[in-house]
């Protein structure tokens, strides 16, 4: 019996104005949202971006102090060519993030500073699909921000919070994981496909580094955009898991 064809996407919705991403590392965005990223500041929505580490034991031959410096501003270049001119860092440690409440309490402060509606973060799945291992700093941000999202609108969870000022905030609707096996959304890239190539290769230093098949940019985007966009009917798409919460 002949393979079933994948299920389609269904397209992501758009009426929105506001988004936090928070991710692990510094280039997390770039490898398959940031040209979604593009599409929706183009459209005049604001997007901040958190990240919990600054990518400082990513390249073997950087010593991390030296690492920490050169992955943020690469970092911050790379937002901004896609229309993101807020990012910070939580400064969790590289390699060895864990989930646990000072995770998720500084996530949830976040969450209450920017108030947005929609928090994008990366795939928190223990794999990519089939035996493809998922690393563990994903793992622990993605699942440390889903329940962030719903502690920062819970006043009696990190009260501290409220006495620094920061006021509960209940309004985010839902929290898309990108790249996630478990997607079945996605939006458009097509025409932002070359704006998020641009936007992970102004990570330079750590391509160099990395070396390999994820250090071609056009070339590892456009094979995973092109099968995104296969599912939803677009030359290029980026996919999301979508978990809504309203």
């Amino acid at each position: 019996m002949a393979d079933q064809a994948p299920t389609p996407y269904e397209p992501l919705g758009e009426d929105w104005l506001t988004a936090l991403a928070v991710v692990a590392h510094p280039d997390d965005m770039e490898y398959g949202a940031a040209a979604a990223v593009a599409r929706w500041t183009s459209q005049g929505k604001r997007i901040v971006y958190v990240m919990a580490t600054s990518g400082e034991a990513g390249i073997d031959g950087i010593d991390p102090e030296t690492c920490r410096r050169v992955r943020e501003e690469e970092q911050i270049t790379s937002a901004a060519l896609v229309g993101v001119d807020t990012v910070e860092f939580l400064g969790h440690p590289d390699g060895v993030v864990e989930y646990g409440l000072p995770l998720r309490r500084d996530i949830a402060r976040a969450v209450r500073r920017h108030r947005p509606e929609i928090v994008i973060t990366t795939n928190f799945r223990e794999t990519y699909g089939g035996s493809w291992p998922n690393q563990a700093d994903h793992i622990a941000v993605g699942r440390a921000t889903l329940d962030a999202v719903r502690d920062a609108g819970n006043r009696w969870v990190f009260r501290e919070l409220t006495e620094e000022g920061h006021e509960p905030w209940d309004g985010v609707r839902a929290v898309w994981a990108a790249g996630s096996p478990d997607a079945a959304h996605a939006v458009d890239t097509t025409d932002f496909f070359d704006a998020g190539v641009a936007s992970l290769k102004a990570h330079r230093a750590y391509l160099d580094g990395l070396g390999g098949d994820m250090a071609d940019a056009a070339g590892f985007l456009g094979t995973f955009g092109r099968m995104a966009g296969e599912r939803l009917g677009t030359r290029y798409a980026s996919s999301f898991e979508v978990v809504p919460l309203r």
